[in-house]
């Protein structure tokens, strides 16, 4: 129950739907605008009803204290996103205005108000000399745009009115109580009893009879007492839906003010083959056009399916025609006409009927001064044989014959089927016989008879079907054209409205047809959203594994390249799995590990770019050492992962560095005459960890390669992918290490950086670990070869992950990596040249900071690249953003300019986190805090959760004084803080003997 108390603290928004409208089955309120909502959670055409509630929600409301909103629906309103009004000491009822030229006033109502702002008078349609008098100093008048606000006390008063009679009959409650219902206006009764400038005795005497009177009296008694304010919106904008064609039209073609927050467009939610025969003024929406559909100037098409060729002029507004009505449109020159589709119901009986009117028509003028088709209706009779007696009874009064009840529109005909055709005849310059004795011989109804019968929820039901009819189509240009638009708007509409089994096949069919792995990737990406959403938030986290053996099948046909049989395998499995939340996660999951295979083969295209070449084998038992430093990513890091790497681009500013002046990662490798592999990973310096050894003596052995997380399973794939084993094969492998080297190998790794470093520890070890063995193995590789053959490595491994690491370690000093937007994938390593003596500037100003947390975040590369597939809009702006600040931090490097880069290595943590949210743990926001004033710019390296803070201070040689600052920072745990110097030198690789 809606009482005082309730009204207290209530803030309620009441829509007006308002009355029928002529150019819309389904009201002013659910009238479709041309345009898009960019920040909607779920894709849908945007109503009327759409824009003004975000209007009210987020913009015309926000601050207000708690009562009542009113706001009608028969009106485009739209406002600037900080409006400007004050509340502070509001009390009463306030009237919102928007400014409007007297012209325009006119026809509408326009507030008289005081200095205060206090409404004096409320003038509608006055004369030109009475509205001047509205007129503020710019010559604006204040416009009535529908919408009111009552303050909690003002809407208890109104509200306690309902049960006081003549009032009581406003409502059911009265009507069934047996009083004759009283028909009140808001603002010229309700409104208006509230005006400064108003008698008691004027008002109430304005009332149209006894009943009406009364009511205002009651009304003033309850209401008067309250103040009524006025709030005039600069820069927003109002246009009333008018009954005119034309006004609808200019509406729906003329963009509105930038103070929407909508994105107007001349195709929203359209599939338009042709876009380029659609005229600049022009305006579709919620359509599917196929083939040459020529649009002109000043001419809307909305919720229709056509097929071309068809040529439509301007001035004309089509709407709810279907596929069936194309062939009778074709060779039908349209210009200034409203043609209409509706879905109507007589008794239980489902019709479509079609309306045909003139742009310039009036719906209710009498026929004698009035036009049809924007002709006298003379002429028109004239020129098809219809006559007066055909459209209106003999009984009817001439002032009632109009357009609005002349019976033009055939329903049903006894013998024959009617379409399209049966009113567009009536633009026939010349008409058969046959055509009048058919049209004779229909049931007709007029556009007043037929309002009545309206089906909205099959028109609503039949917008919804068009809707994702065209965004199948939009589904495919999207993907087919590489497009960056988001779909998981359309996939959520999908599946909340029943239509995701349709999606699911369009996305299935471009996976199993597209000629390129990357667009395969992303359409079985977007399968994994779609089941995710029907998941609704059930079933445990999107990522995870992704290896069961219901789905090997399907994985080995698209290991093996068979890409179609594997998208129809995965369907077919698909089916088991859609029951309940915890199975259509799994099955999400599993898609992304398809996913992940297609990514994989892309990547696998640079191995193209390693080239090898012989050399002599090292002497048996001589160790071939690699040594190579870290890497500090500056800025564009997750640029260069895949598939982002090879779909957008990317640019990643690395510097080789020294950690407390060594090379803390490194591996050595040795051949051994037992035909066998020796694998060691020895224990770091800083990682507490003792040595690991494997031995691998069979093929067998090597069988986990694939497994990041098995033993050894980085230094399998390396020799796998180095040539120096063939797997799989027939020829066991102390055969093919017999024949071809003389006997086996020893390899040892070691770094001395803790796990989950963020200082790339992995991807070199990989570039070191591959340098060394083609270099035992008789061969040796330049250094854009490692680059290339790490990324094949870490591919065939199914880590992922991207190439800035291997460019950061291998490649000396400080450099950037570029890759294209483009397959095969090549990166390209180009050296930042800066100041001389600057390298040692930054050795002064950059410290390592060990944050003491590891990184635990194991799936934030599926969630980045789940969001990129799904093309957010944040994350698309956040990869534009990595690369272009790349390039502004090396020119900041070939600057020296230390402030800037300071600059860049903030602007790069941003956009980390925006990447990957959930990479910055409150310890480590604490030491950054603690940090920010001495530092120029600080930023977790690699992915970031944790490992290394890297800082750039505004002093020179700071460690011990940010030792002591962050002794002093409570709850940070065990930090340290290192040294680090650019290693100009870059990786060593060297042969040493036997010890």
């Amino acid at each position: 129950v809606v009482s005082a108390d309730v009204l207290r603290a209530a803030r309620i928004l009441v829509l007006h739907t308002g009355r029928e409208f002529s150019f819309d089955d389904c009201g002013r309120a659910f009238a479709c605008l041309p345009a898009e909502d960019p920040d909607a959670a779920a894709e849908a055409p945007v109503c009327n009803l759409d824009s003004l509630l975000s209007t009210m929600t987020q913009r015309l409301c926000v601050g207000s204290p708690p009562g009542v909103w009113v706001c009608s629906t028969d009106m485009l309103l739209t406002v600037p996103s900080a409006p400007g009004i004050d509340w502070d000491g509001f009390r009463g009822v306030r009237v919102i205005a928007v400014p409007s030229s007297q012209d325009y006033a006119k026809n509408h109502g326009v507030y008289l108000a005081d200095e205060q702002g206090l409404v004096q008078d409320i003038v509608y349609r006055g004369t030109e000399a009475r509205i001047q008098q509205c007129a503020g100093p710019d010559g604006t008048v204040p416009l009535v745009c529908g919408v009111v606000f009552f303050s909690s006390d003002a809407a208890e008063q109104l509200l306690a009115t309902h049960v006081i009679p003549p009032l009581d009959a406003c409502t059911y409650m009265g009507l069934d109580s047996g009083a004759p219902p009283i028909q009140l206006s808001l603002f010229f009764d309700i409104v208006l009893s509230m005006v400064g400038g108003m008698t008691e005795e004027d008002f109430v005497k304005g009332g149209s009879d006894a009943s009406a009177r009364s009511a205002r009296s009651v009304l003033w008694t309850a209401l008067r007492a309250f103040p009524l304010s006025m709030a005039c919106i600069p820069d927003a904008s109002y246009d009333y839906l008018t009954t005119a064609a034309s006004d609808h039209i200019r509406s729906l073609t003329l963009l509105p003010s930038s103070a929407s927050h909508l994105r107007f467009s001349k195709t929203a939610h359209s599939h338009v083959d042709q876009p380029s025969l659609l005229e600049d003024g022009s305006s579709v929406t919620n359509c599917l056009l196929e083939g040459a559909v020529q649009l002109a100037a000043d001419s809307v098409i909305q919720h229709c399916h056509l097929q071309g060729p068809l040529e439509i002029g301007p001035g004309c507004l089509l709407s709810g025609l279907t596929m069936n009505s194309s062939l009778a449109l074709q060779g039908c020159p349209l210009r200034d006409v409203v043609l209409q589709g509706h879905h109507i119901r007589l008794c239980n009986l489902p019709c479509r009927v079609f309306t045909l009117t003139g742009r310039l028509d009036d719906w209710q003028s009498p026929a004698e001064e009035a036009t049809y088709l924007n002709v006298p209706w003379t002429e028109f009779f004239q020129r098809t044989g219809i006559r007066e007696g055909d459209l209106w009874d003999t009984e009817t009064p001439q002032s009632g014959r109009c357009l609005l009840s002349a019976r033009l529109f055939p329903v049903l005909h006894a013998s024959e089927a009617l379409g399209l055709e049966d009113v567009l005849w009536l633009l026939a310059p010349a008409v058969p016989a046959e055509r009048l004795a058919r049209w004779r011989a229909a049931w007709r109804m007029s556009w007043q008879e037929l309002l009545p019968c309206l089906d909205k929820a099959a028109e609503l039901g039949a917008r919804r079907a068009l809707f994702f009819l065209q965004g199948q189509r939009k589904v495919r240009r999207v993907l087919l054209g590489r497009q960056d638009g988001s779909l998981l708007p359309l996939i959520c509409s999908a599946v909340h409205e029943g239509y995701h089994e349709a999606l699911l096949g369009t996305l299935d069919e471009v996976a199993s047809t597209a000629d390129d792995a990357g667009i395969a990737a992303r359409a079985l990406a977007c399968i994994a959203d779609v089941l995710g959403c029907m998941a609704q938030g059930e079933g445990g986290l999107r990522s995870g594994p992704a290896a069961n053996r219901e789905w090997a099948s399907a994985f080995g046909r698209l290991e093996s390249g068979d890409i179609t049989g594997g998208v129809r395998e995965l369907a077919a499995e698909r089916q088991k799995w859609m029951s309940r939340p915890a199975l259509l996660v799994r099955a999400a999951r599993h898609y992304e590990g398809a996913e992940q295979i297609l990514i994989r083969q892309a990547v696998m295209s640079s191995c193209q770019f390693v080239t090898v070449r012989q050399v002599e084998l090292p002497p048996l038992g001589h160790w071939v050492q690699v040594a190579c430093p870290a890497r500090l990513d500056l800025s564009g890091g997750w640029s260069d992962t895949p598939p982002i790497t090879y779909e957008h681009g990317g640019a990643v500013v690395d510097v080789a560095v020294l950690v407390d002046g060594c090379r803390p990662i490194g591996a050595r490798v040795r051949r051994i005459s037992e035909p066998e592999l020796r694998l060691a990973s020895l224990g770091g310096m800083l990682r507490g960890e003792g040595a690991t050894e494997l031995l691998c003596r069979e093929l067998g052995d090597l069988e986990d390669y694939c497994q990041p997380h098995a033993p050894g399973a980085l230094l399998k794939a390396a020799f796998i992918c180095a040539q120096i084993v063939q797997f799989p094969s027939q020829k066991p492998l102390r055969d093919q290490l017999m024949e071809n080297f003389g006997g086996g190998f020893e390899v040892h790794t070691w770094s001395r950086l803790p796990h989950g470093s963020g200082l790339g520890t992995s991807s070199i070890l990989a570039g070191a670990v591959m340098a060394a063995l083609y270099r035992a193995a008789g061969k040796v590789a330049s250094t854009e070869s490692l680059i290339h053959a790490v990324l094949h490595l870490e591919q065939r491994l199914t880590t992922g992950g991207g190439w800035q690491d291997q460019v950061g370690g291998l490649v000396p000093g400080i450099k950037i990596g570029r890759s294209e937007a483009q397959l095969p994938l090549r990166v390209q390593v180009e050296d930042i040249p800066v100041p001389e003596g600057f390298a040692q500037t930054l050795n002064n100003h950059l410290l390592l900071v060990y944050t003491g947390k590891t990184r635990l975040a194991r799936n934030l590369l599926q969630d980045v690249v789940r969001n990129w597939y799904a093309r957010l809009p944040c994350t698309v702006q956040n990869a534009d953003a990595l690369v272009s600040n790349a390039e502004e931090c090396a020119q900041a490097l070939r600057q020296g300019n230390l402030p800037l880069i300071g600059s860049c290595l903030a602007r790069y943590w941003q956009q980390k986190k925006c990447m990957a949210p959930g990479c910055e743990p409150l310890a480590v926001g604490r030491m950054m805090d603690a940090l920010q004033p001495y530092v120029y710019g600080q930023c977790l390296a690699g992915a970031g959760g944790g490992g290394f803070l890297y800082v750039l201070t505004k002093a020179p040689r700071q460690k011990e004084a940010l030792h002591q600052i962050l002794a002093k920072t409570e709850g940070l745990g065990n930090f340290s803080i290192h040294s680090v110097e650019v290693d100009t030198g870059g990786f060593s690789v060297e042969v040493v003997g036997c010890d």
